[in-house]
């Protein structure tokens, strides 16, 4: 019960101050050397991609099945940055990224004062983790996905 209000405080902070957290990770990204397809992405873009990040990880975070949620979302995610032309590792960076500036931001606000137990954090902190493993896993087997598809097609043709 405590890890859930303190899961439920910590996605709030992350709802309320979506923009700031986004715009972190904009100016992040977009000059990161491991994101550089990002460089020359327009704002609006991946402005768009973040929101839609944070938005979706409410429901991953909450929902009773987060894997299949995960699933649902990031097979899109995934088929949307290889149509972009961005590269597996970089979409995966991209969204170590999202994590990252999520809980500084988090930690920023002072979110994890004393009056959170140590242990409540920590179980916050794993729910996190598992769900960004279910993210990364996703979005790297639908990429799989695509250049398989790619290759059936580009054989197909000959």
């Amino acid at each position: 019960m405590f890890m859930k209000a303190f899961a439920s405080r910590l996605i709030d902070l992350t709802q309320k101050n979506s923009d700031a957290i986004v715009m972190q990770w904009v100016k992040d990204v977009k000059t990161n050397t491991k994101t550089f397809s990002y460089h020359d992405a327009s704002q609006e873009q991946i402005v768009l991609q973040a929101k839609k990040f944070y938005n979706d990880f409410q429901m991953i975070f909450f929902h009773e099945s987060p894997y299949e949620q995960a699933e649902k979302i990031f097979d899109k995610y995934a088929e949307e940055r290889f149509n972009e032309g961005v590269p597996l590792h970089e979409a995966l960076y991209a969204l170590i990224l999202m994590r990252r500036h999520m809980w500084l931001y988090a930690e920023f606000q002072a979110l994890f004062n004393v009056e959170v137990e140590h242990r409540q954090a920590i179980e916050s902190l794993s729910r996190t983790i598992l769900i960004f493993d279910y993210i990364m896993y996703v979005t790297a087997r639908q990429f799989w996905k695509m250049i398989k598809l790619g290759r059936m097609a580009k054989e197909n043709s000959l």
